[in-house]
């Protein structure tokens, strides 16, 4: 009688390992987003003194729910804008609008006075659709670092009118400027409760305690008593 080999197979084993690694891997990509809900509601209320972090927000009493929970006013009113950028960020993120919280989005209202600029900055963890609502804006993104280090940074850029709307992939360097001596307006919605913003020039130079000056000499090639004039410059935010 002849029997099959039950001697397992050791190329089949190590491709059965490989698959399995590569599932874990990859369903562990997919998840690096704002988790789904578990439940209809979960309004979240003011943590700040909690003894236990989580991952967003802990969930009000939904008996004590109410559509406030949901409701944000002052969209339609411009902003004062203050700062030296010539622009004001209005956010409404989870921490002004509570009902936000395990839903995966946020909203921003951008003001720009005359020639204002919502300088290069990224969100680490949400994409963002920008939509013109007055104005003329000039807007674009960095691509991150070439593979081929011979190749340019590649800018994907355009002049924006009233009406028009872009997108800003998640992670990338991206800015808007009003091209005109009249002030514009911008909505921007995001794919987070809480996008995080990461300004290039006031994280590098406006660090506490500062970043040792002779990093930033030899990355951006310049002296370094121009390094710590930059960071003896007060860095003041749009938001």
């Amino acid at each position: 009688m002849h029997f099959p080999n039950l001697k397992p197979n050791y190329y089949n084993m190590k491709t059965f390992v490989f698959l399995v690694t590569t599932v874990a891997f990859v369903s562990s990509v997919t998840q690096a987003y704002d988790p789904d809900p578990l439940q209809d509601i979960c309004v979240a209320v003011d943590d700040s003194n909690a003894a236990v972090f989580v991952n967003g927000k802990i969930c009000k009493d939904p008996n004590l729910v109410t559509a406030d929970d949901f409701f944000h006013s002052g969209l339609d009113k411009p902003s004062n804008i203050t700062s030296r950028l010539g622009t004001k960020v209005s956010t409404v993120f989870v921490n002004q609008l509570p009902g936000l919280n395990s839903m995966g989005i946020a909203l921003a209202r951008i003001d720009f006075g005359p020639y204002g600029v919502n300088p290069p900055h990224e969100h680490p963890r949400a994409s963002e659709i920008f939509h013109v609502v007055e104005g003329t804006l000039y807007a674009g993104f960095i691509l991150s670092n070439p593979g081929d280090p011979n190749q340019e940074h590649k800018l994907f850029s355009k002049i924006l009118r009233k009406g028009d709307a872009f997108v800003f992939p998640r992670g990338l360097i991206h800015f808007q400027m009003n091209m005109e001596e009249t002030n514009a307006v911008a909505f921007a919605s995001f794919g987070s409760q809480n996008p995080g913003v990461v300004t290039l020039a006031g994280s590098l130079f406006g660090s506490e305690p500062p970043v040792f000056p002779g990093v930033f000499a030899k990355a951006f090639q310049i002296p370094e008593e121009m390094v710590m004039k930059l960071q003896s410059l007060p860095w003041i935010g749009n938001n």
